[in-house]
């Protein structure tokens, strides 16, 4: 009887050990922010920097890939002459062409889309860089740096050119904000549920 009672005992607490450590896991996985679980890229577009600080916040905090666009052509330094190379781009949907590409955009799950805000929409390089890939299926996250414009009409633009993806609530923040703005930033990933 006593042999008994100490192989129900030994089977029991092994039942027991064994059942915990699955719980755990199982309620850590359904608890798990999105970054923990997706892979992430950031990127971005940025002619005063105003937006490649953003950028940089949001990567410290969830981490991922971080890809900067640039056209191959350099705008000019003068801000009148980048306004009207902006207005005529916008006018005749041009797409300039871009210096590099992100290695396997498939592989991402998330992908912020940074931009200041020209003309009241995207810059034409990120125009480029969303025509050029198949974003079906993908979270978007669109963060805009702007002089008092807002997001405008750029959240708009880009579902068009992204019809097939999932859009999450956009960020805006004037350009004159961004290097305080970390606060900010962490409240939007909040709310978006991207966090580390």
């Amino acid at each position: 009887m006593k042999k008994i009672n100490s192989a129900l005992l030994i089977t029991t607490a092994l039942l027991v050990f064994i059942s915990v450590p699955a719980k755990i896991n199982f309620a850590e996985e359904e608890t798990m922010p999105i970054s923990g679980i997706k892979k992430i890229l950031i990127a971005y577009f940025s002619y005063s920097g105003n937006t490649r600080e953003i950028a940089n916040q949001i990567h410290k905090i969830v981490g991922g890939d971080i890809f900067e666009i640039q056209t191959v052509t350099p705008y000019p330094k003068n801000y009148d002459a980048v306004v009207k190379q902006a207005k005529q781009e916008l006018a005749s949907d041009y797409k300039p062409a871009l210096k590099t590409k992100v290695g396997n955009i498939k592989s991402y799950d998330v992908i912020f889309i940074g931009y200041p805000n020209w003309c009241s929409t995207i810059p034409a390089p990120v125009k480029t860089f969303l025509s050029e890939y198949d974003f079906s299926g993908k979270t978007i996250a669109p963060f805009c740096t702007h002089g008092g414009g807002s997001l405008a009409r750029s959240v708009t633009d880009i579902s068009k050119l992204c019809p097939k993806s999932t859009l999450l609530d956009s960020f805006a923040i004037p350009g004159s904000d961004v290097k305080t703005a970390q606060s900010e930033v962490s409240e939007w990933l909040r709310r978006i549920k991207i966090t580390k």
